[in-house]
């Protein structure tokens, strides 16, 4: 049979039973991914609607912020004590690299989480979602006895479903799915189609319901493309790679000093929810995610001030350290975003003639690019979040890139500093790419 005549036959594993079922079963977690993401979100989104405040100056938070935050960590604490959490629970790119959740962890992660996020941790949801819809795929999985193969493929297409609404994109929800996962060859078409299907059904639930949600959030104004934007996008993304570095080294610093700290376990978060609480009255954009909060920032760069924005981003690098170390849950997609969008808001700040279109997008994705190795990812995600034109995603790209090396190139002069220093008994900081790490 000659070359051609096969270009319209499937592939061998759309020729199994095993495939159509798992594709079934990505219908079925797509519907779940959508419930449980208007439920969870709806919940969470309690805290923000609560605090009620778009303040963006200095101390112009609510005293009574602190006790709310104090009272979260003490919920949390006693969550952690009811359900014997371990210290360290699975992160979501542990869980994609995995390609597995264990499902009896999900509802503790879940309930923690919902408490962190409307606390007012600088923490994201994508951890919970992403559990409660690889935990969903882990229970069909054990319960259908699916060969590891299609346990694989149906977690994947659980991550999928449970961000096909969240990111208000399907293509963004299957992107950012296998992009991170890095799923084997084998196994790479099995889960783009059933991530495709949980996705799409995910999608077309949540839209139905609750619109977009994260579609166009940044309105960042228009620019005209040029040369030298090129050029930006590289000095943008060593800018970049100098936040993740810093940023890291105070994560592992904070950590550290909880760790140290001659109280029960159960106050830690009781701590962390005062430090935070306390730092958001003095600097109210350090609250929550930050994905509102950095559209507030946005809307407001021109009144903003760079001392003000300069503060609030090592602030908001200190709560996010401060969230992790004390034992509250939540993703890091979105405080990173948080401090890559300001210090792009910062960089137009200080260089005026520098788009902010050019500045903001290009930190937006090569902040959380720098750290994880899923560069479509970030600048899918730039692009759909402030709707930048074509052209505009040849610095974002450079961007992300450029930090992602250069991180990568510190941490391996790092490791090999660690390893000349073996002997002596040192062991240096190494930035490193950890779920907790911006």
């Amino acid at each position: 049979m000659s070359d051609n005549s096969r270009l319209g036959e499937s592939p061998t594993f759309m020729q199994t039973k095993s495939f159509w079922q798992v594709l079934g079963y990505s219908a079925v977690l797509g519907v779940f991914g959508a419930i449980a993401g208007l439920v969870f979100l709806g919940v969470t989104g309690v805290g923000e609607r609560w605090y009620g405040s778009t303040a963006t100056g200095w101390f112009e938070g609510e005293p009574w912020w602190i006790a709310v935050a104090a009272v979260a960590g003490l919920i949390v604490g006693l969550l952690r004590k009811l359900f014997h959490t371990p210290r360290k629970t699975p992160g979501l790119i542990e869980d994609l690299h995995e390609q597995h959740v264990d499902s009896r962890l999900v509802p503790q992660i879940v309930a923690i989480s919902a408490v962190s996020l409307i606390g007012g941790a600088s923490l994201g949801p994508e951890v919970a979602l992403g559990s409660m819809g690889g935990g969903a795929a882990d229970v069909i999985a054990r319960s259908r006895k699916l060969d590891d193969e299609a346990a694989k493929t149906a977690t994947l297409a659980g991550f999928a479903g449970a961000f096909g609404g969240l990111f208000s994109s399907p293509a963004m929800a299957v992107v950012l799915t296998l992009e991170i996962a890095r799923t084997s060859r084998a196994l790479f078409g099995r889960a783009f189609y059933a991530s495709v299907v949980s996705s799409s059904v995910a999608f077309g639930i949540y839209f139905a319901i609750a619109g977009s949600v994260f579609l166009d959030l940044y309105q960042v104004p228009t620019y005209e493309y040029q040369g030298w934007n090129l050029f930006a996008g590289l000095a943008l993304g060593l800018l970049a790679a100098c936040v993740v570095v810093v940023s890291t080294l105070v994560i592992k610093a904070t950590a550290r000093a909880f760790a140290r700290l001659p109280v029960p376990s159960i106050f830690l978060p009781v701590i962390g929810g005062t430090i935070f609480g306390l730092i958001g009255v003095m600097l109210p954009l350090t609250n929550f995610t930050g994905s509102e909060q950095l559209d507030t920032a946005l809307t407001s760069a021109g009144t903003l001030g760079v001392g003000l924005i300069l503060a609030t981003i090592v602030a908001k690098i200190f709560t996010f350290a401060v969230s992790t170390a004390s034992g509250f849950i939540g993703g890091p997609v979105f405080p990173i975003m948080f401090i890559g969008g300001l210090t792009g808001i910062g960089v137009n700040a200080i260089f005026p003639d520098l788009p902010i279109g050019l500045t903001f997008t290009c930190m937006l994705a090569a902040v959380p690019g720098a750290i994880v190795a899923a560069p479509f990812t970030m600048v899918l995600l730039a692009a759909i979040l402030t709707q930048v034109g074509a052209l505009q995603t040849a610095p974002i790209l450079i961007a992300v890139a450029t930090a992602y090396l250069t991180v990568a190139g510190i941490q391996f002069l790092m490791a090999n500093r660690a390893a000349a220093a073996t002997e002596g008994g040192t062991d240096p900081d190494v930035p490193g790419r950890g779920e907790h790490a911006p």
